[in-house]
């Protein structure tokens, strides 16, 4: 078997025996990270405060609540390289229970157009100024499917994002494709991004001439974020914004860089970054309420965060985009979501959601 054939076998069994672990590969790398824990269950959080001081790989749902709370695989066994990887005893690990299957909700253009006008009404009403209405489309998985293989595909297809492939008993089974830094902090420089405004890749040419909505649903962003860092005293350096390649679309981003040595704390800057505008809305508090009474998809773990976080070391957490969730009945959710503005128009934002959902879906053909 050649080294791809090996991994992808050893992802599968992992997920076979339900295992609690995270296999994840960070933009422009080709080194994997394993995190797995011995017990079934990982470690509940009941806020994003309370990862502050915690080290593992967090897996976070949009908006935290009994049925879909904040995990953390707890670091039992954590490995670097494929290698190293390919030496775990997999064999050898216990069969965890199984997890009841989530029922996945077809997909309706008829639900999502409702949903638009609910939200476009209080946009051109002037209650808010920008909000991010998401969907679903369930999907049927190859006769074969492979996890492993769908993951390798992914590392292979899409340098430039962070894959991963997530599977806890609580969260059940999930990979995406993410291209949005929510927190990363490497030897004491924090780095977070504006990413919004969508246009998709054409014929291998990507687009850079950006109009007004797109530039104005950036601008949002990225003025959200200043405000948020100067409240924690953070003076950033700022770059951007530019057209930066995600799958099969293009965004504009903004990388902000800072100072960032004390990070025993971080739980709360991270609370206060989630969620961005770029997947929620302005004002924050107000989309967030908005979102969670009208819109019409439960998120769950999409548009939340996920990835590793170590006080004592690097941070690497990211926006939680272009995901699927594997369901029973041999089928897979796949998510995404668009900015909405007042001057935003149903069937543009609808294709826009398409052009998304194509990262995820061109691995399972």
């Amino acid at each position: 078997m050649s080294t791809d054939e090996r991994l992808a076998s050893l992802i599968d069994r992992l997920v076979e025996r339900r295992q609690c672990f995270a296999l994840y590969r960070l933009p422009w790398q080709e080194e994997l990270h394993l995190v797995l824990q011995r017990e079934a269950c990982p470690t509940i959080l009941h806020s994003v405060e309370e990862l502050s001081g915690r080290r593992g790989f967090v897996m976070a749902p949009f908006r935290t609540e009994e049925h879909c709370p904040l995990l953390l695989i707890r670091p039992d066994t954590v490995t670097d390289g494929v290698e190293d990887i390919l030496r775990l005893p997999v064999d050898d690990l216990p069969m965890h229970p199984e997890i009841p299957s989530v029922t996945p909700r077809p997909d309706s253009r008829t639900r999502y157009k409702a949903s638009f006008d609910l939200f476009s009404k209080a946009l051109c009403q002037g209650r808010l100024h920008k909000l991010v209405l998401s969907r679903s489309h369930v999907t049927d998985l190859p006769e074969a499917f492979s996890i492993g293989n769908t993951f390798i595909r992914a590392c292979r297809r899409y340098p430039r994002v962070m894959i991963y492939v997530c599977h806890t008993p609580v969260s059940g089974l999930w990979m995406g494709c993410t291209p949005e830094i929510l927190l990363s902090v490497e030897r004491g420089e924090g780095h977070t991004v504006s990413l919004a405004g969508t246009m998709p890749v054409a014929d291998g040419i990507e687009p850079t001439e950006w109009n007004e909505k797109n530039r104005q649903e950036q601008a949002y962003v990225s003025d959200y974020i200043r405000s948020c860092l100067a409240s924690h005293g953070i003076t950033a350096t700022e770059e951007g914004p530019y057209t930066a390649r995600a799958g099969e679309v293009v965004h504009l981003k903004t990388d902000f860089r800072f100072p960032l040595t004390d990070t025993h704390d971080l739980g709360r800057l991270v609370a206060d970054l989630h969620p961005t505008p770029a997947v929620c809305g302005l004002p924050k508090a107000e989309a967030y309420r908005f979102i969670h009474e009208h819109e019409a998809l439960d998120r769950r773990y999409y548009a939340g965060f996920a990835g590793w976080t170590d006080p004592q070391g690097d941070t690497q957490l990211y926006v939680n985009l272009r995901c699927m969730e594997v369901t029973g009945g041999h089928k897979a959710v796949l998510y995404a979501g668009g900015g909405i503005l007042a001057s935003s128009q149903a069937d543009s934002e609808w294709e826009e959601t398409i052009h998304k959902l194509e990262t995820i879906q061109r691995l399972l053909r």
